[in-house]
């Protein structure tokens, strides 16, 4: 074992330790809180003493609930057998999953029926899985699923979702997730959401076909967030895995002419890509461009990384590799991890962080064999292990620039916590360790992405 891959690997099982004493098991199962905090004289944040936080509304998602957590424990299964408390983690979380489903309502990819089909895939439990699919199939209407993110007054009633983190898009790499592990009704789950999405194109204006709401149900035009979670490169990506694993040519045609569109938003000068954070740009006050999984370049690879597995030959002049080792490009020149000024790099999380570009870049190295990618994601392993607290357990602390006091409590979960920074770090490991022979653990937002 390198030494490399063993400082990896102890702080992420430090910080997953840390994650495990944050459970709180009651007589509906497992929860975690979203935070921690310690109450005055608490040593750290153990999560064994000091204030105890509500059960959160979200408590079964894949961003901050137990949903995430299961995906950890997919990582640490490519690692090493899970122990006893794991397991019963495991079997728990399953069981609080199954058990919602009849009553679930949200057919998201971050919290809903969509997050529960990739964790309960991720526990090897495909009977929950069918549930959630049946269950998905009844809450479809014409036009999408219900979603109570945006509602009255300022969006109006029965207003849908194109995007993929609370969207049409999301349910299509559900259904298609789904289909590709032989689940009954995937294959037709896959198929409706991705007619749907179709049929919602908005083609007759000029600018994005996509929003992430359609037109008719807004009041004033609002901004375009064009990246991954909630803008044209997720539904790229979608539409794209989608045809590649449906086998659906329609569906590579239209990802390939979102992948145009894409491209023709973005700042192609150099041998770099990137699409703005918003557009326009002058909605507030953040950085005009982000590198982030969520709304930057390396989360905006992912859609050329999906064209090109599904054997698109060209978008806007050059091969959909080309625009991926373009974005990336972007984000190891971009200056990141540093924080170059307040704003700019304040997160070591999966969604908008440091985790979540790394293991971005170490799947395009699964890929293509960059050195250029895999010394990157190790400078962030090894930024990772530097940004790590250990008072009172493993875990990390984030910035917010605007608050007064600017360091926020450690999370806990997989987007933006210990759970989620603790799998990167045990992939990086294996990595170090193993090198070409490292296996990767597939998820239904990145499955193409590594796959040579």
């Amino acid at each position: 074992m390198s030494s490399a891959g063993a400082t990896y690997r102890e702080t992420a099982e430090a910080a997953w330790q840390w994650t495990l004493a944050q459970v709180r098991w009651g007589d509906d199962g497992p929860w975690i809180p979203t935070s921690v905090t310690g109450s005055s004289g608490s040593p750290g944040f153990s999560g064994l003493s000091g204030d105890q936080p509500e059960i959160p509304d979200d408590r079964d998602g894949m961003y901050s609930g137990i949903a995430g957590l299961a995906h950890t424990l997919a990582e640490i299964r490519l690692s090493r057998p899970l122990t006893s408390v794991e397991s019963e983690l495991a079997d728990g979380i399953a069981e609080r999953l199954i058990r919602g489903i009849p009553s679930c309502s949200d057919v998201t990819f971050f919290d809903g029926l969509v997050s529960t089909i990739g964790a309960l895939i991720a526990l090897d439990r495909l009977d929950g899985v069918r549930a959630a699919v049946a269950r998905s199939h009844e809450l479809a209407e014409h036009d999408g699923w219900p979603q109570t993110v945006m509602v009255p007054p300022r969006f109006l009633p029965g207003a849908r979702i194109h995007d993929m983190t609370l969207g049409t898009a999301g349910v299509l790499l559900g259904g298609v997730w789904a289909a590709r592990h032989g689940v009954d009704g995937g294959r037709e789950f896959a198929d409706r959401a991705a007619e749907i999405l179709l049929t919602e194109a908005e083609t007759e204006t000029a600018d994005v076909g996509w929003p992430f709401m359609p037109r008719r149900f807004r009041a004033d035009a609002g901004a375009v967030m064009p990246n991954l979670s909630h803008g044209l490169a997720g539904v790229s990506a979608a539409l794209a895995s989608a045809g590649l694993s449906l086998g659906r040519p329609e569906l590579i045609a239209a990802a390939a002419r979102v992948g145009e569109q894409l491209v023709s938003l973005g700042v192609t000068d150099g041998r770099g890509f990137v699409v703005q954070r918003y557009i326009p740009t002058d909605v507030n006050d953040e950085d005009e461009f982000t590198y982030t999984w969520c709304h930057g370049a390396s989360g905006t690879s992912l859609a050329f990384a999906a064209l090109d597995a599904a054997g698109v030959e060209s978008v806007a002049g050059a091969a959909p590799a080309d625009w991926r080792e373009r974005c990336l490009y972007s984000v190891r020149t971009s200056g990141l991890p540093a924080r170059l000024h307040p704003g700019f790099w304040d997160n070591d999380g999966r969604c908008c962080g440091t985790a979540g570009v790394g293991d971005i870049l170490l799947d395009a190295w699964h890929r293509t064999g960059s050195e250029e990618d895999l010394t990157f994601a190790i400078l962030l392993a090894d930024t990772l292990v530097e940004h790590a607290l250990h008072e009172g357990g493993t875990y990390w602390r984030f910035t917010e620039h605007r608050n007064e006091d600017p360091l926020l409590p450690p999370a806990v979960g997989w987007m933006q916590g210990a759970a989620g920074i603790a799998a990167y770090l045990l992939h990086t490991a294996r990595v170090v360790e193993q090198g070409a022979e490292a296996k990767t653990q597939p998820r239904m937002d990145t499955w193409w992405a590594s796959a040579s």
